[in-house]
C-alpha cells in the first residue's frame, strides 16, 4: 500500500508538472520571443495592485473593478508639471528595471474625442527628464502617435514609421505591445493587431530602465498587464518631484 501510494504521488506531481508546462505554453502569445519570460504581470483584481506603481500624483489614480475586469485607472489630471513640455499622467512600475522588453496591455480611453486624444506607455525609463514613450492617438502629428523620447529637452519625435491615427472609439479595450530591443535600439508599438506594428523606431540612447503607463494630459484605464524580458531588475522607481 506504501508502494502504491508512493507511486501514486509521483505520478501526480508529474502530471502537475508536464500540466505546468503546457498551460505556459498556451498563454505564451505570438510573437514573444522563446528567451523571454514573464517577468511581471497585474490584472488589478485587487484594490492593492495600485501600490505596484510610483506615480507623478497618485490623487490622479484609482482602482477600478466593472463587470469582474480590475483596472487603474487615470481618472483627472495630475498635479505634476515636468521638468520640459513632456506627458503629466505616469504611472510607473515601481520596482521593475528591464532591458529587452515586450509590454501587453489593456487600455480604454476614457477622455473626448480629439485629434490628441491619447495614452501613453512608457519604457527606458531612466528619470523623469529622460525617458521613450509611445503617443496613441487620433492622429498623427509631430507631437501625437509617435514614438518619442525625452532627453533633457522638450520630446522629441523618433518614429520612422507610424499610421495615421487610431481610434479609440468609447468604451473599447484595445490591446496594446510595445516591443524593444536595447541591442540594435528597436521599437515597435501594436495597436489591436499584433501582427502589424503602427510605429516603428530605432534608438540607443537608453538602456535598461523603467516602464509605466499613463496620458499626457488625457484620461483612460490599464487592465490586464504582462510584461516578458530575458532578464529583470528589482529596483526602485525614482520619485517625481511635485
Amino acid at each position: 500500500m506504501r508502494m502504491a501510494a508512493a507511486c501514486w504521488l509521483i505520478l501526480a506531481f508529474c502530471g502537475i508538472a508536464a500540466w505546468g508546462a503546457t498551460a505556459w505554453a498556451e498563454e505564451r502569445p505570438a510573437g514573444i520571443p522563446e528567451n523571454y519570460q514573464l517577468v511581471y504581470s497585474q490584472d488589478f483584481k485587487s484594490a492593492d495592485a495600485v501600490g505596484d506603481f510610483q506615480m507623478t500624483d497618485a490623487a490622479a489614480w484609482k482602482h477600478a473593478l466593472e463587470d469582474n475586469r480590475g483596472a487603474l485607472e487615470l481618472f483627472k489630471q495630475s498635479k505634476y508639471k515636468p521638468p520640459y513640455r513632456s506627458p503629466v499622467n505616469i504611472a510607473l512600475v515601481r520596482d521593475l528595471r528591464v532591458g529587452d522588453v515586450v509590454i501587453e496591455a489593456d487600455c480604454l480611453q476614457t477622455g473626448k474625442e480629439y485629434g490628441h486624444r491619447d495614452m501613453v506607455i512608457f519604457f527606458g525609463f531612466q528619470s523623469p527628464s529622460q525617458y521613450y514613450y509611445t503617443h496613441i492617438a487620433t492622429k498623427a502629428d509631430d507631437h501625437a502617435n509617435n514614438i518619442f523620447i525625452v532627453n533633457d529637452a522638450a520630446r522629441l519625435k523618433i518614429s520612422k514609421v507610424s499610421n495615421e491615427g487610431n481610434n479609440w472609439g468609447l468604451n473599447v479595450w484595445h490591446r496594446v505591445r510595445v516591443h524593444r530591443q536595447v541591442s540594435d535600439g528597436s521599437i515597435r508599438v501594436y495597436f489591436d493587431d499584433l501582427t502589424k506594428p503602427i510605429m516603428v523606431a530605432e534608438d540607443k540612447t537608453f538602456g535598461t530602465g523603467w516602464l509605466g503607463f499613463g496620458s499626457f494630459d488625457d484620461t483612460g484605464k490599464v487592465s490586464n498587464i504582462r510584461v516578458w524580458s530575458p532578464s529583470a531588475e528589482k529596483k526602485a522607481a525614482p520619485a517625481f518631484a511635485n
